[in-house]
This record gives structure tokens, C-alpha cells and sequence, in this order.
């Protein structure tokens, strides 16, 4: 009710602030000059009362619903542990996609980390036990560029020297390692995710003694480290 009434005043203040300009003071009917401006001069007041009083009545309007998509997670177990993955679903988007295709086609299954430099970074996903080479899809896109930096826990994804050669082979970093980071004069190798659970498995990893094996001529661990399977969490 109280809306309705002050909606009347509000309506009531734009109709007189109308006749102000379209009516003449003198058609106006019978009102005493002096009277007639007095009603037009409050028009504006009473357009802007009511107009007023009736926001403050009007119940308050709920925020609408702001929905995010679950972060992506994975976990990656290895025998020496497991440890958990979060996605960067938004920053890179195409990365991502690609490794998940890896990952539910079941690629990393008896990989294993063929490359391992304590303090620097673990590298695996591109071949088995023995050596042999996965079969991997096109190449993708470098998304380095994403605002995303190679420090320590972050998870990147390896390519050769060609900018855009990545495919299914991934690194953790084990340190900060800003030199893989995109630079003004070159392409940088792109951040795709961050272990959020397991760190000290992934350390663990990194401290290995490691040699020649292979057609690797270093950085191998002497004792194979294998990627039993990696799982999407739900």
C-alpha cells in the first residue's frame, strides 16, 4: 500500500512538472497565479519523494547466483607415492584439454620420469620402462604466455625446440625456475597446473640418484620411477 501511495506522488510530480512546460501559466484552470506556481515549483520535489519511498520500500533484490566450474583435478600415482594435480582449466585452457586426452585414454599408464635434475625440474609422460617412445597426437599450441610462472610445484608442459612442439610429455618443477618463462625475444614453456597435495612424494623424486640410460646419455633415474596411472578426481 505504501508503494501505491507514494508511486501517486511520484506520478502526480512528473504530471505537474509536464503542464510546466506544455501549459501556460494563464490556461491554468482558476488556480490563483501565485498558487499555481507555488504546485509547479514543488513538482520536482514530489516526482523525487516518491520515486525515493518507493525504492527504499521495494523488498531488496537477492544477488544474482555467480556459478564456478569445479576446479580439474587429477591424481598421479607413481611408485613412490602419489600426489595431487589442480588444472588451470581458465589460464590454459588448450594445455589442459590435451593432457586430459592423455590422461582418460590412459597414455601415462607405465611411463615413466625419464629425466630428473634435482632442483630443477622431473620430467616424464613419453615413455615406458623400456624405453620405448608413446605413440602421441598433433602438437598443440604454447600457452605460455598465460601470466602463469615456472615456480616450484608448478606442473608445465615439456616440447622441443620448436615453440609450438608440445604433446603428451609434462614436467614438475622442483624449484623456481623463471628461466622458462615466456621473454620478450621468445616462446617460454607453459604452466598448466599446481600440485596442491603430495609435495614431499614429488621432492622425493627429485632427489634420486640418477645416470646414463637408454638413449639418454644423463639425468635418468638409476631406479625407474613409474606412472602407475593417473585419474581424474570427481
Amino acid at each position: 500500500a505504501a508503494v501505491l501511495v507514494f508511486g501517486t506522488l511520484a506520478i502526480f510530480g512528473a504530471v505537474l512538472a509536464a503542464l510546466a512546460i506544455w501549459v501556460p501559466i494563464s490556461a491554468a484552470s482558476g488556480l490563483p497565479d501565485l498558487a499555481w506556481r507555488g504546485l509547479l515549483c514543488m513538482a520536482p520535489l514530489l516526482f523525487l519523494v516518491g520515486m525515493q519511498a518507493m525504492a527504499d520500500e521495494a523488498p531488496a533484490r537477492a544477488p544474482a547466483a555467480t556459478s564456478f566450474a569445479e576446479p580439474a583435478l587429477v591424481r598421479v600415482y607413481t611408485n613412490k607415492g602419489s600426489f595431487v594435480i589442480e588444472l588451470e582449466t581458465t589460464r590454459a585452457p588448450l594445455t589442459v584439454a590435451n593432457f586430459l586426452e592423455y590422461v582418460r585414454a590412459g597414455h601415462y599408464s607405465g611411463t615413466i620420469f625419464h629425466r630428473v635434475i634435482n632442483n630443477f625440474v622431473a620430467q616424464g609422460g613419453g615413455v615406458d620402462e623400456h624405453y620405448v617412445e608413446r605413440p602421441t597426437r598433433p602438437t598443440i599450441a604454447n600457452e605460455s604466455g598465460n601470466g602463469l610462472s615456472n615456480r616450484r610445484g608448478t606442473v608445465g608442459i615439456a616440447r622441443a625446440g620448436d615453440a609450438h612442439s608440445a604433446n603428451a610429455q609434462f614436467y614438475l618443477n622442483l624449484a623456481d625456475n623463471p628461466a622458462l618463462d615466456p621473454q620478450p625475444s621468445r616462446w617460454g614453456y607453459a604452466v598448466f597446473g599446481k600440485i596442491i597435495e603430495g609435495m614431499s612424494v614429488v621432492d622425493d623424486i627429485g632427489a634420486v640418484a640418477t645416470g646414463a640410460a637408454g638413449p639418454f646419455e644423463s639425468h635418468v633415474p638409476l631406479k625407474p620411477i613409474v606412472i602407475e596411472k593417473i585419474e581424474e578426481m570427481k
